[in-house]
């Protein structure tokens, strides 16, 4: 089904440890496979999978995935009508679903639970389970409501998966999800193939460029914190002839598509993506990721940075850094909180905004154009930004950031009245056939269109394709759901005045000393000269050793005699003559060899290593 011969390590015991009807923790890097510990034993059990997740790029991904597996998947985020939501919730309970994938935010509705307890139920899963704890690198308070549900299914399993948790997130995830003698897995959060390595540099998209044109046949990832700077490095990648894939979370589903079939394929060998790029994306062969700017903390450039060498082979993670970054990461960061009267009077003017009234509003869902808003109340779109975040994380309104939402429709009518309303209406049977045909579900649930591919093969364009929806709409044929660009907010509550708004502790000064916390360190592990890879699992509460791979190890360990200069008194030679000829191992001896060649001090020809000249 998944289309592999073998698990990877772990993978198999943790399976069986759900199959067998523990609660189980599985504590996985980057690329350890998590989806692949809950979907393997949540189709080999009997009844629906209840996958819980925050992320509703990475739960699309993957309902996408499976349903192209012949596996029967839904989703359940804001960006969905209540029909939708109604519809699909019927069919998960009435067997017609596999795997059901929701937001936290979405199980206290009554609407879900009502459903939720008349579901044959056979596993639950909580991905990125590090969400649920205040000290996790993204604390989401309705993570803490989860515990809730399985009380109306107790003999449930339940697996919590994530890619890093330090001891003090680990203990949080046992306790607030109440599991019951958790079998626990961990993978080595050690990378023994990547090069770990941060250089100070002022000149931060000129050393992009020359690691992207020295290495023209590798596969890699060039990370930024903003699409803006994702705009800007692959302008400039372009304008140097080095042909760059873009990815970001506002981009519609089927240019994102697009970008990672280029990738996947090999027709783009670089992506340059802010970090909604990786998320449930397995390419093994990725030999570099680049940051070009660094993230807020460890944790987040460890997922990262853990996306190169998942084969096994040699790999480069380098972090572009400089004094004028440190400064912008902490400046944002005390952007990150408006003082709490601010927030609430943008609270205020986001509900007469919305044409919200005091009492009313509770879990209706409402697009929100962003700039139109900041420039009717003449609030910074920023600052109106982060008070959204802040009253998400205080469980008072839902944020979906700006995300792509194709047109979604569903046939309303039985066949017979379809077939007597085609033949009245010339102008409109082709597209009604092409909808019956193209997409057999959709008498039963709401189906995502192509319109793009719709338009071509009615031979039409995309605003008659639109009229013609629009006309079906009208008389009743279908239910439909047009496209929208826009982020939506959902009143978690009914509208209260803002001087009744309070933001609890945990959501704003509490989290706000943890991310500072974070932030220092994530600059000690920027300018440390200790070895980065003990660092980095020191960090997560596990004994690190030195790796002898990284910027500081490669430093330290040929403190009299470098290895670039041994290698350098052995050339001219091949490979296996240097592996030889000098007592080092094989990976670091490729590590050092790729950086020499990255720094122009030797080529390879034929075979051979050369000194350049």
């Amino acid at each position: 089904m998944w289309g592999y011969s073998t698990f990877r390590p772990l993978q198999e015991e943790i399976v069986d440890s759900v199959i067998y009807g523990h609660d189980t923790l599985a504590i996985l890097p980057t690329g350890g496979g998590k989806s692949v510990c809950f979907q393997v034993p949540g189709l080999a059990l009997d009844g629906i999978t209840l996958v819980i997740s925050p992320l509703i790029a990475l739960m699309q991904d993957q309902v996408n995935q499976l349903e192209q597996r012949g596996i029967r998947a839904a989703l359940i985020s804001s960006g969905l009508s209540y029909r939708e939501i109604d519809i699909a919730l019927d069919n998960a309970r009435f067997g017609n679903t596999k795997f059901l994938y929701t937001s936290p935010e979405r199980l206290k509705s009554d609407l879900f639970i009502e459903r939720f307890k008349r579901m044959n139920v056979g596993l639950i899963v909580v991905d990125e389970a590090h969400c649920i704890s205040e000290w996790g690198h993204d604390f989401r308070p309705s993570y803490r409501d989860i515990a809730e549900i399985r009380a109306h299914h107790p003999n449930t399993p339940l697996i919590a998966v994530t890619a890093s948790a330090t001891q003090k997130v680990k203990e949080d995830i046992v306790s607030k999800l109440e599991l019951k003698q958790p079998k626990e897995f961990a993978g080595s959060l050690e990378r023994k193939n990547i090069l770990y390595s941060l250089h100070n540099a002022e000149n931060k998209i000129q050393r992009v460029l020359e690691h992207c044109r020295k290495h023209p046949n590798e596969t890699g990832i060039v990370y930024c914190q903003t699409r803006r700077s994702v705009k800007e490095v692959v302008t400039q990648l372009r304008a140097h002839k080095i042909p760059a894939g873009i990815y970001h979370g506002g981009m519609s589903s089927e240019d994102r598509s697009y970008m990672l079939d280029e990738w996947m394929q090999d027709r783009l060998k670089i992506m340059v993506a802010t970090n909604a790029f990786g998320m449930g994306i397995d390419k093994s062969d990725v030999r570099f990721v680049l940051h070009y700017e660094l993230p807020n903390n460890l944790e987040a450039y460890y997922q990262e940075a853990g996306r190169a060498g998942r084969d096994g082979q040699p790999s480069e993670a380098i972090g572009f850094w400089n004094d004028r970054d440190i400064s912008i990461m902490e400046e944002r960061l005390v952007a990150q909180y408006p003082p709490k009267e601010r927030i609430k009077t943008i609270y205020n003017a986001i509900c007469n905004y919305l044409q919200v009234a005091i009492g009313s509003g509770k879990d209706e869902t409402y697009p929100f154009n962003l700039p139109a808003f900041a420039n009717t109340f003449e609030v910074s779109a920023s600052e109106a930004y982060y008070a959204l975040r802040i009253l998400q994380l205080n469980e008072t309104l839902g944020f979906t950031e700006s995300s792509f939402f194709p047109t979604r429709l569903r046939i309303i009518v039985g066949n017979k009245a379809l077939y007597t309303f085609q033949v009245a209406h010339d102008t409109l049977a082709p597209l009604i056939t092409l909808l019956t045909r193209s997409y057999p579900g959709v008498f039963d649930r709401f189906t995502t269109l192509h319109e793009g591919k719709l338009s071509k093969r009615l031979k039409i364009s995309e605003n008659e394709l639109r009229k013609h929806l629009e006309r079906l709409e009208q008389y009743g044929v279908i239910d439909v759901q047009f496209q929208s660009n826009l982020p939506k907010i959902t009143f978690l509550q009914e509208r209260i005045a803002d001087t009744q708004l309070t933001l609890r502790p945990s959501v704003y000064l509490h989290k706000k000393e943890r991310e500072e916390l974070k932030l220092q360190s994530l600059i000690e592990f920027v300018r440390s000269e200790e070895c980065r890879s003990k660092l980095i699992s020191n960090y997560f509460g596990s004994e690190g050793r030195d790796c002898g791979i990284c910027d500081n190890c490669l430093r330290q360990e040929f403190d009299s005699k470098s290895l670039h200069e041994i290698i350098l008194a052995k050339l001219p030679n091949s490979f296996a003559q240097l592996e030889q000829e000098i007592p080092a191992s094989k990976d670091l001896l490729q590590l050092a060899i790729r950086a020499m060649m990255h720094d122009d001090v030797i080529y390879y020809e034929e075979g051979t290593y050369f000194k350049a000249k």
